[in-house]
C-alpha cells in the first residue's frame, strides 16, 4: 500500500515538474518569438549612394556622423548618435562636444581607430571624407550622403527621408520637410514678387580672396529659390571660380550674397569680408548702390549646409534679402 502510495506521490510530482518544465520552454519560447517578431519587424532600408550600395538590416544604435548637415538632420528628428567630429562643430551643435560623445578625428582625417573603439553599426559621411569610403566600410556599413547640388533643395529632402527610413522616425521627418517646403515656398514667392528681372552673385572670400559660385555649385540655394545668376557658365567645382574685383564690377550683380569662409573657420587675423569688399570697384555696382550686399552666415553655408536648421535659416537669409 505505501508503496502505491509513494508511487502516486512520484507521479504527482514528476507531472507537476514536466509541467513546470513544460511552462518554462513556453515563456522561453514567446520571448524568443517575440524578440523575432520585434527584429523581424524593421523594414530593411538600401541606401544607393555615390560610392556604392549599402542594405541596413537592423535599427543601428551606435552611429557615427561625420557630416555636420547630417548630424543637424539627426538633432531635429531626435536621433542618438554615437560620435562625432569636435572639432568643427558649430555653436548651434555645441551640444555634442560632451564626453558621452565620442570624437572621431577630423572633417578630412578621421581618427580610424577612434571610431572602431566606439563599435559603430553605421558610419555617415559627405564628400570631404570619401577617400576615406573603403577604411571606414572595413568597421561598418558607411553611407555617403554629399548632396546634388543640381538639386539642392530635393537632394537635402531625400537625405532626411533616408535617415528617417533608417531610424523609423518617418512621422517627425513628414512635418520637418512640411516646414522646409512652407519656407522654400514663401521664400521663392517673395523673390519673384520684388526681384523679378534682377540678377543676383555668390560668391565666397577667404581673406581677400574670392570664389564665385554659380546654379548647381555647393551655394545653388540662392538660385533655387528663384534668383537669376548673373553668369550661369561659372566653374560649379567645390573651390568655386577665383576671380577679382574688376569681375565683379564687369558683372554688376544687383545682389551680391557674400560667404566669409575665414570667419567660418576661425582663421587668426584673417581680414574679413567686409573689409576687402569695401572698395571702388565693388561699390560701383548696383548692389552696392542699393543696399543688397548680404553678408550670410558662413556657419551654416560653408560647414553645416545640408541640415534642417541650417537650411531654414539659410532660406530666411536669403528671403530677407528682398524683404
Amino acid at each position: 500500500m505505501k508503496k502505491t502510495i509513494i508511487s502516486v506521490i512520484s507521479a504527482i510530482m514528476l507531472g507537476a515538474m514536466v509541467v513546470g518544465c513544460g511552462n518554462g520552454s513556453a515563456n522561453s519560447s514567446d520571448a524568443n518569438k517575440g524578440a523575432a517578431s520585434e527584429a523581424a519587424a524593421y523594414e530593411a532600408v538600401t541606401v544607393k549612394h555615390q560610392l556604392g550600395e549599402v542594405t541596413i538590416t537592423e535599427k543601428p544604435e551606435s552611429v557615427v556622423v561625420f557630416d555636420l548637415g547630417v548630424l543637424d538632420i539627426l538633432d531635429t528628428l531626435e536621433v542618438e548618435v554615437a560620435g562625432v567630429v569636435k572639432s568643427s562643430l558649430p555653436d548651434y551643435l555645441s551640444a555634442y562636444n560632451d564626453d558621452k560623445y565620442g570624437d572621431i578625428g577630423g572633417l578630412k582625417e578621421p581618427d580610424l581607430e577612434g571610431i572602431y573603439e566606439l563599435e559603430p553599426d553605421l558610419i555617415i559621411i559627405s564628400g570631404r571624407q570619401a577617400d576615406f569610403y573603403e577604411d571606414l566600410s572595413e568597421i561598418a556599413p558607411t553611407i555617403n550622403v554629399a548632396l546634388d547640388n543640381a538639386n539642392y533643395i530635393e537632394s537635402i529632402k531625400s537625405n532626411i527621408s533616408t535617415l528617417a527610413d533608417i531610424f523609423e522616425v518617418e512621422d517627425k521627418a513628414s512635418e520637418v520637410v512640411a516646414e522646409i517646403d512652407t519656407k522654400v515656398a514663401e521664400a521663392s514667392e517673395a523673390i519673384k514678387s520684388e526681384a523679378e528681372g534682377k540678377k543676383a552673385l555668390v560668391i565666397l572670400a577667404n581673406d581677400g580672396n574670392i570664389s564665385a559660385y554659380g546654379p548647381g555649385s555647393r551655394f545653388a540655394l540662392v538660385d533655387a529659390l528663384g534668383f537669376e545668376a548673373v553668369d550661369a557658365t561659372l566653374d560649379n567645382s567645390t573651390h568655386g571660380q577665383a576671380i577679382g574685383y574688376e569681375y565683379i564690377s564687369e558683372k554688376n550683380p544687383d545682389y551680391l550674397f557674400v560667404i566669409d569662409r575665414s570667419a567660418a573657420i576661425g582663421t587668426e587675423g584673417a581680414s574679413s569680408a567686409k573689409q576687402s569688399l569695401e572698395n571702388d570697384l565693388v561699390k560701383s555696382t548696383n548692389a552696392y548702390k542699393e543696399g543688397n550686399i548680404i553678408y550670410l552666415d558662413a556657419t551654416y553655408w560653408y560647414l553645416a549646409g545640408g541640415g534642417v536648421n541650417s537650411l531654414q535659416s539659410m532660406i530666411e537669409e536669403v528671403h530677407s534679402a528682398v524683404k
